[in-house]
Formats: C-alpha cells, sequence, structure tokens
C-alpha cells in the first residue's frame, strides 16, 4: 500500500489486482516523506520506507472479529507486524489505514483500489499460490479465497475509499486517476509483476465446473452484487 503526500492519495492494494505492479509504477514519482511498505520479492526500482511505527494490535484483532475474519493465521498475521513494529504492510484493509492516520489525511486524501472478477482473481491465486502442487479441484474445495470485499469497506458493508477501479479496464481507469492527481502517466504500467505463474490461459469460463463456479458465486456474493460482475 501507499500514501503519498506529494501527490495526497491512499492506494489500498488488494489480493491479484496487478497491485505489485501499481507500487512499483508509483515508486518511481512518490517523495522521500511517502508511506511505501515492503513487496516480496523486492522488484526494483520500488523502495519501501516510512512503513514502521506503533499500533495497538487490539483494535486490529477487533477488526477482524467484527468482520467475522478472526482466524489463527489472521492472529498471527497482526501479531508478527505488531513485534515487527510494521504499523503499514502490505495487503492492510482500509479499515485499519484510517485508524494509523489522522482524520485530516484520511478526508483530504484521494483513496482508490482495484477490484477483479471474482472467478479470473481466483483462478489467478490458485496458480500463484499453489502452481498446480493441487488440482483446482482441491483447492476450491479447501475454501481459502482471496476475498477483498473487506478491503474497501467498513464493518458494515460501506465504501470507504473515492475510486474502486475494475481490473478489466485497468490501464484505461489509471489513466483518469492519474490525471486527476497529477501523476504523470504515459497509458501502460509497462510492469507486469507475479504474472507468469499461470500456465493455463484458456478463459476462466472454459475451466470451472458449474459446481465451482457456483461456489465462487456465492463466496463472492457482495463483490458480485457491488461491481456488477458475472461469470
Amino acid at each position: 500500500m501507499i500514501i503519498s503526500h506529494r501527490y495526497r492519495f491512499i492506494f489500498i492494494k488488494t489480493f491479484k489486482t496487478a497491485g505489485t505492479s501499481i507500487e512499483v509504477f508509483l515508486s518511481n514519482h512518490c517523495g522521500d516523506g511517502d508511506i511505501l511498505t515492503t513487496i516480496t520479492p523486492l522488484i526494483e526500482p520500488h523502495e519501501a520506507r516510512n512503513y514502521t511505527g506503533f499500533f495497538n494490535p487490539v483494535n486490529d484483532l477487533l477488526y477482524f472479529h467484527l468482520r467475522g475474519l478472526l482466524s489463527i493465521n489472521n492472529i498471527k498475521l497482526v501479531m508478527k507486524h505488531w513485534l515487527r513494529g510494521q504499523k503499514f504492510y502490505n495487503h492492510l484493509p482500509a479499515s485499519l489505514v484510517k485508524q494509523r492516520i489522522s482524520n485530516e489525511i484520511w478526508n483530504e486524501y484521494y483513496k482508490f483500489c482495484v477490484v477483479r472478477n471474482p472467478w479470473d482473481l481466483t483462478l489467478s491465486h490458485y496458480y500463484y499460490r499453489f502452481r498446480e502442487k493441487i488440482t483446482f479441484d482441491e483447492y476450491i474445495k479447501k475454501g481459502n479465497f482471496r476475498n477483498n470485499y473487506h478491503m474497501y469497506t467498513d464493518v458494515k458493508g460501506n465504501l470507504i475509499l473515492d475510486k474502486v477501479i475494475k481490473f478489466e479496464t485497468l490501464e484505461g481507469s489509471l489513466s483518469k486517476v492519474f490525471d486527476y492527481l497529477g501523476i504523470p502517466f504515459n497509458g501502460t504500467l509497462n510492469i507486469r509483476a507475479k504474472s507468469t505463474s499461470r500456465k493455463d490461459r484458456r478463459p476462466y469460463q472454459e475451466i470451472y465446473s458449474k459446481e465451482q463456479r457456483q461456489i465462487i458465486e456465492k463466496e463472492f456474493e457482495d463483490e458480485i452484487r457491488i461491481h456488477g460482475y458475472s461469470f
């Protein structure tokens, strides 16, 4: 994620939506005083900075509890960042960003993120995370999906960002956002970070079974409803 005081924006990094590519591009324009969280593996010229500091882990645990996301993995995640003093970190939900900064910055800065068709996103996450070490059907049945809904809404489900960009129209939408912010952009990121793991390049509609399709439809029903996605 990025908080840029130079251009007065907050970029919330969601899962499997070209977030790393956007971060690397924006790192060329951010100032020394801006906040850029770490990415792994490092991709030049991105340089993480100003992301450390104290935060109250109880607030984070309460957040996950209220969202129905309090799991062993999320408890470990919160404690890891707290012990390391990582006040800001990769994929930090917008609600927690809001708790860590002043009301003035939150209210005055332009806040945006990217979302993606859930069926396409899920397939991308499968290849990135497991690289075919298990079958796609086994992955679907595990149910460990990357639902971004909580990343840009509050506990009541209200959108709390100024702009949600669709991955399917990424660079055209980024052109409008960057033009509004005054960030130089020639219409392309020229970066495809973490995009080489997917081997099966067929349209996702040809890969899903009817049962798999319905599982994703139920799991991502809020995102599908809000953004008008369909299979």
